[in-house]
Formats: structure tokens, sequence, C-alpha cells
């Protein structure tokens, strides 16, 4: 199981389960999410009408697939409810990778 560098799951280790069937399969152990606060503040950008969050993080932090890191460092767990209301101030962090 492998992932692009980039990815939030990258670091993971892969784990595998043996079914009764004795089938393999693989996965990802668990990712904890990291408390927002704690990660280095790149900027803020508040939240304008039309926002979206993949465009947020493709001018900010150059790769609109690094929005987890944007979710990361507001702690949210659904990336939509970040660019849902005008005026919310989102925290940018330098990137982790």
């Amino acid at each position: 199981m492998a992932f692009e560098f980039s990815s939030r799951y990258y670091e993971l280790e892969t784990a595998e389960y043996t079914t009764k069937e004795g089938n393999v399969i693989a996965y990802k152990r668990r990712r904890f999410l990291p408390q927002g606060e704690t990660l280095p503040l790149l900027q803020e950008v508040t939240v304008v009408q039309g926002a979206r969050l993949d465009l947020i993080t493709f001018k900010t932090l150059g790769d609109s697939e690094q929005f987890w890191q944007v979710c990361d460092a507001n702690n949210a767990m659904n990336p939509d409810s970040l660019t849902a209301e005008i005026g919310t101030v989102l925290r940018i962090p330098f990137p982790q990778i």
C-alpha cells in the first residue's frame, strides 16, 4: 500500500489483517490529528464569498491537495466546514512536508 510522500498517510505504518479464510488485508494504522494551535503559523486567511478550500490551499501552500494541512491547523474533521461561514479566519500552517 503506497501513498505519495505528500499524503497525510505516507509515514503511517502499514499493518495486515488475516481473515478466517486466510485472505490478507493491508491497511494503514490510525492517524491521530495534531492540535492545530501547536502547528507553526504561516499566515491567516479570512473566508470570503465563494471561497473554496482547495483554492485557498493552492494559493497559500502551492498545492490544492494539501488541504488536509489547513484542516489540521484548524482542528477540522470536515473540510467543508472551514469555508461554510464568510468571515471565518483560517490558520494556514507552514507546510508539514
